[in-house]
């Protein structure tokens, strides 16, 4: 994941202090109370990795089986591949099947949007495409997990009415994190309190994406009670870095869980995935000990002293 991406020594002059909680979470949250179990997902953004070969899949293990072996670490995965290309039902239906086999306590699929879709069309006269890719997900049946659309850094404010018309569009049922990239979706008040505003009103979700340079858009804002958190760590010389910002994100998702919050999407991304199952790791024993989550930890197949 290059978004967002500062060279090596940049990332020690970086504030990575988070904002306060914006207008748009105060309201959601407020006159909320904490729910008895939370529910947590936790994943990365692709399975297909072969540095994980001997890290967290068995020595040998063949590319047509990774997502076997993913499915025993991880809960979730945000699911990249889709973008490029439109999902397959019986593909569909075989990454179901391979996930289920894996699984230990359940597995969620959070697919994103294609990019013929948000991209290409731009949200326009995108009708027919957005049939398919909902056929085409809706093989996931139980596995299926929010889906996310991310639009373009050149799709602007200008495009809202196009925004809020195509999410109007789509069924009321379908959950949907929405990702925007340009920054005056959140530099400018007004502009800003309409998006989130809307997306309240709608039931659609506000991605947070923390990269360490667009600090703007860990935004802050909770439009639904609920959170779907994209975290681009900077690799392993930056690693205790990362960890602080892991424990900052423990700590902000203490205070919205005591406030209401019901679910917890949180994918990890490093520009050099090698060593993302390391970051993810480390989350996960910080959620399990402080927020009540119940993730097993990851299995390395190499012990963890030798990877760091």
């Amino acid at each position: 994941m290059e978004f967002g991406k500062v060279l090596e020594n940049e990332v020690p002059g970086i504030d990575f202090s988070f904002p306060q909680d914006g207008e748009q979470t105060l309201i959601t949250l407020k006159g909320r109370n904490q729910i008895k179990d939370p529910a947590f997902y936790i994943g990365c953004a692709k399975w297909g990795r072969k540095e994980w070969v001997d890290m967290i899949y068995p020595p040998k293990t063949k590319e047509a089986n990774f997502l076997d072996e993913y499915a025993k670490h991880f809960n979730s995965i945000e699911m990249n591949a889709i973008f490029y290309s439109m999902p397959k039902v019986d593909m569909v239906r075989k990454w179901k099947e391979k996930a289920e086999a894996g699984a230990n306590n359940g597995f969620l699929f959070c697919p994103k949007f294609p990019q013929i879709i948000s991209h290409l069309k731009r949200l326009k006269n995108a009708e027919e495409a957005t049939d398919q890719y909902i056929s085409g997900i809706s093989e996931f049946g139980s596995l299926l997990g929010p889906c996310f659309l991310q639009m373009g850094d050149n799709f602007g404010p200008n495009n809202m009415p196009v925004l809020e018309q195509y999410l109007r569009s789509l069924p009321e049922d379908f959950k949907v994190f929405v990702e925007l990239r340009h920054p005056d979706w959140f530099s400018v008040p007004s502009v800003r309190k309409e998006l989130f505003v809307m997306l309240s009103k709608l039931n659609k979700g506000a991605v947070i994406t923390d990269a360490s340079g667009r600090r703007d858009c860990v935004h802050m804002e909770l439009t639904i009670p609920e959170i779907f958190i994209r975290f681009v760590g900077n690799g392993q010389v930056q690693q205790a870095s990362d960890f602080s910002r892991i424990d900052q994100w423990v700590q902000r998702i203490k205070t919205w869980q005591e406030r209401g919050l019901e679910k917890t999407y949180f994918f990890l991304h490093q520009h050099d995935e090698k060593d993302t199952p390391i970051l993810a790791d480390y989350t996960i024993k910080q959620f399990n000990s402080y927020l009540g989550s119940q993730i097993p930890e990851i299995n390395f197949i190499t012990k963890q002293r030798e990877l760091f």
